[in-house]
């Protein structure tokens, strides 16, 4: 009796010290492998949506928007913006380029002079906004095209020009006309490089 609890005694302290199973390396290896393929897959996916329905980045071509900017500064793009208010005089937008030809260009980066109602006029080498000549301290000289309009700019439309008021040197709405709100991608809302030239707009 006594021998046999014995051995059962034996038997189970066995099984009670028996080595723990190794883990499988190869398995943890590749779980690992997949949560960052994962991660990787979401935080992409978020950018993209982001990217195409909140802000873009974009990087400045051509001459037409100096003293303000200049080619290759890199802007941040507020694309949500308009969908909850209405663009406002001297916005710096960035816009589908409404023109046609061998010139014609994805977008454009314009700043707003004219909204809806407005009556746009250049002459003299001024601007002017429903009569009143305007202060334009984002340039560096008067305009040098020739005299402009007027026009008076129906709803929803909005009259665009380029800062760089050096003849010839902005393509805007004195040479394609108004652009509606259907063709502006979003606001400008800061130079994010290079660093030493951050700023907002």
């Amino acid at each position: 009796m006594n021998s046999n609890n014995l051995s059962m005694e034996h038997v189970t302290s066995e099984e009670h010290n028996e080595p723990p199973k190794p883990e499988q390396p190869g398995k943890s290896w590749v779980s690992e492998l997949w949560d960052w393929v994962k991660t990787i897959v979401v935080a992409f996916v978020i950018m993209m949506l982001l990217n195409l329905f909140v802000f873009n980045l974009s990087m400045v071509k051509g001459q037409s928007m100096q003293p303000t900017l200049v080619e290759r500064d890199r802007l941040f793009v507020n694309k949500i913006v308009y969908h909850l208010g209405t663009p406002s005089r001297s916005d710096v937008i960035v816009l589908r380029d409404p023109s046609e030809g061998v010139e014609k260009k994805d977008f454009l980066v314009k700043r707003i002079i004219g909204l809806p109602g407005d009556t746009i006029e250049v002459k003299d080498h001024h601007l002017y906004v429903n009569g009143e000549q305007q202060a334009e301290t984002y340039t560096d000289i008067e305009v040098q095209d020739p005299d402009f309009g007027p026009i008076t700019l129906e709803p929803d439309h909005f009259f665009v020009m380029g800062d760089n008021r050096h003849e010839g040197k902005s393509k805007d709405s004195r040479v394609f006309g108004s652009i509606t709100s259907d063709e502006i991608v979003g606001k400008a809302e800061f130079i994010f490089w290079p660093f030493s030239e951050l700023k907002k707009l």
